[in-house]
């Protein structure tokens, strides 16, 4: 059972460092237009407006992604405690 919770967490903990990972990737590259536009001044408020809405939008779907696996991880839990619990209660019959 400690092998089950061992990998549940790792699970958990690699997910959690991959959507942050790949957030800041996808924050670098999508901020990339916006770079460029912010060089015409005509253009540079609007394009950091628009930069930061983008950032905020994706930092919540990455943020989603997190709070999910977060939920996963607490089934988990529960379903191995549970799990535990039957096994302890035919150990004492």
């Amino acid at each position: 059972m400690s092998r089950l919770r061992g990998l549940k967490d790792l699970v958990r903990d690699v997910v959690n460092k991959g959507a942050t990972s790949v957030e800041e990737i996808h924050k670098t590259i999508a901020a990339m237009p916006f770079s460029a536009l912010e060089k015409f001044g005509p253009m540079e408020e609007s394009a950091k407006s628009a930069k930061a809405l983008q950032d905020r939008t994706i930092g919540a779907v990455y943020d989603i992604i997190r709070k999910v696996n977060d939920e996963v991880d607490k089934i988990a839990t529960e379903i191995l405690d549970k799990a535990e619990d039957i096994k302890d209660d035919k150990e004492n019959y």
